[in-house]
């Protein structure tokens, strides 16, 4: 048994920096960057933001502070590398008109403006905007997002908490 964990342990190790040596290149990193000035990336930040802990309630505020005086262009900036590492290009672009669309703009505005839910409740979308939906392109994109959609808040989270560290 021991050198099968062993042969197994080796293989994560490999693929681990395999896919870290693959770094994204310019054009994948400007459809990240794009992708999340569609979706208000600003407003998830403030979100998690507000949804994360702190010892006090001043040091909550001291928080929200901080998100107010940074510019939407810097956490664009800041967000789009580790996005661009979890996103396929096409992705990015396919879920960058979807955001632009008056049907991402309906669930934006819900998501960021909406009562709170214990599950997400997207608007009731026209018909034209379900045949939008139902496209091939579309649908591996939003699959391929909706699986990297933790990963792309715990990145907000580390900016967060980047943030929050820096003086």
């Amino acid at each position: 048994m021991k050198p099968i964990k062993m042969l197994a342990a080796a293989s994560l190790m490999i693929t681990a920096l395999c896919a870290h040596a693959a770094a994204p290149d310019a054009a994948q990193v400007k459809a990240a960057h794009d992708l999340l000035a569609s979706m208000q990336a600003e407003k998830m930040l403030r979100t998690t933001a507000g949804m994360s802990k702190y010892p006090s309630p001043a040091q909550r505020e001291l928080m929200m502070a901080k998100l107010d005086k940074l510019p939407n262009e810097t956490i664009y900036s800041r967000m789009a590398l580790p996005v661009a590492r979890l996103l396929s290009t096409e992705t990015a672009v396919e879920m960058t008109q979807y955001y632009q669309s008056s049907y991402g703009q309906k669930v934006l505005a819900q998501t960021y403006n909406g009562p709170p839910r214990l599950y997400p409740a997207d608007p009731t979308p026209s018909a034209k905007e379900k045949a939008e939906l139902k496209k091939p392109a579309f649908v591996k994109a939003n699959q391929e997002f909706k699986a990297a959609e933790q990963a792309i808040h715990h990145e907000a989270f580390l900016l967060i908490a980047e943030i929050n560290k820096a003086k």
